[in-house]
């Protein structure tokens, strides 16, 4: 084969692989997990908890945030321990006390797997309800099932709850 076949062969070749990972980014797959819990405490309790970053190591059993939470801002988000703790730097989207806070992440490369972590707080006539939840987007969907962190979100909800609702 001579050099120029060859080399017309291996750029084809390229342009193939490029197409594909192209698509396999266009088409990647979005889910979603959503936990919710009733605190007997008015948002601005619930709030006070959860924004107060320095403190989650006193009542949050999985997670430690690291930075300040204002739009824009980058956050370190330390989830587990040992060999099972991850580090994420989310950038925060959304700081609106008493009702949302929501911060956006992406493993390695954007599209490959993102995850937008949200709390939404609204008044109930028993005190609160706290939603949180997270949309995934990225190619990494296809290997990964989301619901695995269901229980970890739930473990959280109970936990700012005993805090929320501490005299």
């Amino acid at each position: 084969m001579k050099v120029g076949s060859a080399m017309k062969i291996a750029a084809i070749a390229a342009v193939a692989f490029l197409l594909v990972v192209a698509a396999a980014f266009s088409l990647a797959p979005s889910r979603g997990v959503e936990t919710k819990v009733e605190i007997a405490a008015p948002p601005a309790s619930v709030w006070a908890v959860l924004a107060d970053i320095k403190n989650y190591d006193k009542w949050n059993p999985g997670m430690r945030l690291i930075g300040d939470l204002s739009p824009s801002a980058t956050i370190e988000n330390i989830e587990g321990a040992g060999e099972d703790q991850m580090i994420f730097w989310p950038t925060v989207l959304v700081v609106r006390p008493d009702r949302e806070l929501r911060w956006l992440g992406h493993f390695k490369v954007p599209g490959l797997f993102d995850a937008e972590h949200y709390f939404l707080l609204s008044q109930t006539p028993n005190g609160t309800e706290l939603t949180q939840g997270e949309h995934f987007h990225g190619i990494a969907l296809w290997f990964y099932d989301v619901n695995q962190v269901t229980p970890d979100f739930a473990k959280m909800n109970e936990s700012l709850k005993v805090r929320a609702e501490r005299p």
